[in-house]
């Protein structure tokens, strides 16, 4: 339709403008319909290329060492400010230490038992825990709490970790998914995403989560190596960390720190595939044989997170510790 001026624009005005660089010339169809329609695809075609090559920079969703970005709106920063995307989204390779830390050893399902019959709350698997993770001291990746079910019952020592759950409420409300669970049964949690949002610490019933509200003050050693999730250090303010089941050792063949300092064997360690699990004193157990010999439980289980941790219950509890050497 011409407009007021009597002038008729031309038919898809911005690739003609494009192709012949003047916006009050109307093509010719007998001269200029080949060029308008070679120079039309070869526009098309570049725009194409220029989309696939952008979506391929911003995010490599196959790739799984690529930190995807997130469909749209604002971020969170850890600092608790709104930001917009531009700001926040960047290409973050993730560190892999060995086999690839968001996708865990395959073939593997890890799972723990602890004995509370043999726990007598020495704690010396929260001082090897602390010690390999260089947990701050007023900091516990793995608690020796105090238990007592009535007050006409005898209390008892309660390990408690991270118990890894197959059905975790804390990687569902992460908004960047910076916790996440592996295909072997670990749960962790990846600095080089964490903005901070502390959803993760609310949502687990189990208080395992502990947050950096100030710079860590790390030792040489953990500034030292460079940083995974499999590790957990060295440690940056504003994210949250808890106990990872040290799957760094467990590549290795190795019991966690916890279970191997244990003087009391009370941690059974092991793969639920092969169904077996051991403990600091070489006892290695039929896992499905003990869970049902000994009545295993886990914790909370009515919740329906299916921790990876089960225990069984305090009954002829193994006192006094081997350290006390003493003989009935």
């Amino acid at each position: 339709m011409p407009r007021p001026d009597g002038h008729t624009p031309p038919p898809f005005p911005t690739i003609w403008l494009a192709i012949t660089g003047d916006p009050t010339r109307t093509p010719d169809p007998s001269s200029d319909r080949r060029a308008f329609i070679r120079k039309s695809l070869s526009l098309l075609g570049a725009a194409a290329g220029t989309a696939a090559v952008t979506r391929g920079i911003s995010a490599d969703e196959s790739d799984p060492k690529v930190a995807p970005a997130p469909a749209t709106g604002p971020a969170l920063t850890c600092d608790h400010k709104l930001v917009g995307q531009a700001e926040a989204v960047r290409r973050v390779p993730l560190p892999v230490a060995g086999s690839n830390p968001r996708e865990g050893i395959p073939g593997r399902k890890f799972v723990m038992v602890i004995d509370l019959a043999k726990c007598d709350g020495c704690g010396k698997c929260t001082v090897a825990c602390s010690k390999m993770h260089f947990v701050p001291p007023q900091r516990q990746w793995i608690k020796v709490l105090r238990m007592q079910d009535s007050e006409r019952v005898a209390p008892y020592f309660f390990p408690q970790p991270c118990f890894h759950c197959d059905n975790p409420p804390c990687t569902k409300v992460c908004p960047v998914d910076a916790t996440f669970k592996r295909q072997d049964g670990i749960v962790l949690i990846d600095n080089d995403r964490c903005i901070g949002c502390r959803f993760c610490m609310a949502a687990c019933p189990y208080g395992a989560r502990s947050f950096n509200w100030a710079r860590p003050d790390e030792p040489p050693e953990a500034n030292a190596s460079p940083y995974s999730p499999e590790t957990g250090f060295p440690r940056r303010i504003g994210t949250v960390e808890k106990c990872d089941f040290c799957p760094d050792m467990a590549a290795e063949g190795k019991l966690p720190a916890c279970a191997g300092a244990c003087p009391m064997g009370v941690i059974y360690y092991g793969d639920e595939n092969e169904d077996a699990v051991t403990n600091s004193a070489g006892d290695t157990q039929r896992l499905s044989k003990l869970l049902l010999d000994r009545s295993a439980y886990r914790q909370m289980e009515e919740l329906g997170t299916k921790p990876r941790v089960y225990y069984l219950p305090p009954t002829n509890r193994q006192f006094p510790a081997p350290a006390s050497d003493k003989k009935g």
